[in-house]
């Protein structure tokens, strides 16, 4: 009936009013948190407090996390980070956290309380097509370092094919994981290439030799004897090797970048 339409038309009137508030109340909040996320970047944090007020303030009065999450792949579904952004919220709203979740051109940047339900709600998603990258706890003085070390746990979780990384991982074990990568093998693969091709031909062992000396730091005695040879050819072998690459052994840099580059390329 006529009435009933009228309540419809009414209802759907306001209902429309509401969304275009939340919405313009969303897009607010979002300018705010990208505002105060660009003041802590910038080592404001004293600026960052008076900005953020009661909506984001308590979130800095304690230790927090920085996280960066991106799309996996080119083939995510569009509105993975928003649904990112709100599950995370969420999580934040039924534990009485603030969260402050930031879009950040094709990223999603995101203030989480240190030990709370919205960081623990990382370990398992509710979200697909996303990876992650955590910082270590952090303060409002030390945002920029904390950008830096989720950036860095973002490029772990890609090249391991992980969803979420968090920084203390890169921190504890061995660095050589992280060798795992094409860049690095290539560059490996170049650098020793040379070695490898005149051991193939019968010519010596300057691989192994190269490989026995730097483990031992130098100690011609101590290396030649876990080759089985007289100090004065692994001498020899080691001349061979500067000749052949170009490159001094005096040199730590040059120690060093063979040294990753025997442990990356182990046949």
């Amino acid at each position: 009936g006529t009435a009933e339409r009228y309540a419809v038309h009414s209802a759907v009137a306001l209902l429309t009013l509401t969304t275009e508030r939340s919405r313009a109340l969303r897009e607010a909040e979002q300018r705010l948190g990208a505002a105060v996320l660009r003041m802590l970047l910038s080592g404001q944090p004293d600026h960052a407090r008076s900005v953020a007020g009661e909506l984001y303030g308590g979130l800095l009065d304690a230790p927090f996390r920085l996280l960066i999450a991106e799309p996996d792949s080119d083939t995510t579904e569009p509105g993975a980070l928003e649904a990112l952004s709100d599950a995370l919220e969420a999580a934040g709203a039924r534990a009485g956290e603030a969260v402050l979740a930031v879009p950040d051109g094709e990223r999603l940047a995101v203030l989480a309380v240190d030990g709370g339900a919205v960081v623990a709600s990382l370990a398992t998603p509710a979200v697909g097509g996303v990876v992650i990258g955590l910082s270590a706890p952090t303060g409002p003085i030390a945002v920029g370092g904390a950008y830096k070390q989720a950036e860095a746990a973002l490029s772990v979780a890609r090249r391991r094919g992980r969803v979420l990384v968090e920084h203390e991982e890169l921190a504890s074990g061995s660095i050589l994981p992280l060798l795992a990568d094409d860049a690095v093998r290539a560059f490996a693969d170049g650098l020793l290439r040379a070695l490898y091709e005149h051991d193939a031909k019968g010519r010596g062992d300057l691989v192994a030799s190269l490989r026995a000396w730097l483990s031992r730091h130098g100690q011609w005695d101590a290396a030649a004897a876990d080759l089985g040879v007289h100090r004065h050819t692994l001498r020899y072998r080691m001349r061979r090797v500067e000749e052949i690459l170009g490159r001094s052994l005096d040199d730590p840099d040059v120690r060093m970048e063979l040294w990753l580059s025997l442990k990356t390329t182990e046949r």
